[in-house]
């Protein structure tokens, strides 16, 4: 099963990580936003491309980017489907070098996810999916590949950590996993490619008690879910994107659907939040 929508989405987005390639390694300037972080030409040139291919696709569906997020609220209250792009995620890493930054796309219905579609340029390789309707991982060059989550931890339970943020609850959380599941392999890796490693079955648990915004987890959750998992609040349940005033997502977990051990992570991480 797919969505009409998807096959075009997925061709931009590798349009828009192309568009970045140019500034990568390349002693690109680097700006701050309001909120202190950074923005590269590599960023624009992407938010840019998708934009405007995005409106060219689908004209009826507005566009809420990190790089054009000053709409008001009261305007995106109305809306009931939209875009949620992030044209750069892992900018820190995209400055430093490294290849873990992605390009995000997902489509938003009623503050659900429909679909999403997260691009690699530094590889060229592309995750897409969305709940009912499956995932895949696609190489620059290679046909589809379904993915999924896997059912149970293979050797080590392997933990999803963000390279660069943490928080004293996520330390504790840790901690109190390794007290359940004995050794952790730990899998340090940047931007929505966390999402990913569950999503193709080489990861167990990604558990974020620290900021993460919407445009970050969107369209990886959309891969997430249609490979199997899930990606809960604390309260146990599906993290959404509303309208709201702040684009800051809550506390959340991600892991596969089916996980035995899904009310543990929910209990340890309630009492450590």
């Amino acid at each position: 099963m797919s969505h009409p929508l998807l096959p075009a989405v997925v061709e931009l987005v590798r349009q828009a990580g192309a568009a970045t390639l140019p500034y990568w390694r390349a002693d690109v300037a680097v700006t701050q936003k309001a909120d202190a972080s950074p923005v590269t030409a590599a960023d624009l040139a992407a938010h840019h491309l998708l934009a405007a291919g995005l409106g060219a696709l689908a004209p009826q569906i507005p566009v809420l980017s990190e790089e054009d997020s000053l709409i008001p609220l009261a305007e995106r209250a109305q809306w009931t489907r939209w875009w949620l792009v992030d044209p750069l995620d892992g900018t820190k890493e995209f400055i430093a070098g490294s290849e873990e930054f992605t390009v995000n796309v997902a489509l938003i219905e009623d503050g659900r996810v429909v679909f999403g579609v997260v691009g690699q340029p530094s590889t060229g390789r592309c995750y897409y999916g969305g709940a009912g309707l499956g995932a895949w991982r696609c190489e620059a060059q290679g046909e589809a590949q379904a993915i999924a989550v896997r059912g149970a931890p293979a050797a080590a339970f392997t933990l999803v950590a963000s390279r660069r943020h943490s928080s004293p609850a996520q330390e504790r959380l840790l901690a109190g996993l390794g007290e359940r599941f004995g050794h952790l392999e730990l899998a340090n890796i940047g931007s929505s490619l966390k999402f990913c490693l569950l999503a193709e079955g080489t990861a167990d648990c990604y558990p974020r008690l620290a900021p993460t915004s919407q445009w970050d987890t969107a369209a990886a959750q959309g891969v997430l879910e249609g490979a199997g998992g899930e990606v809960l609040d604390l309260q146990g349940e599906a993290l959404r994107y509303p309208a709201r005033e702040s684009f800051l997502n809550p506390s959340f977990l991600a892991l596969p659907a089916t996980a035995a051990w899904r009310a543990e992570l929910l209990a340890l991480a309630r009492a450590l939040d």
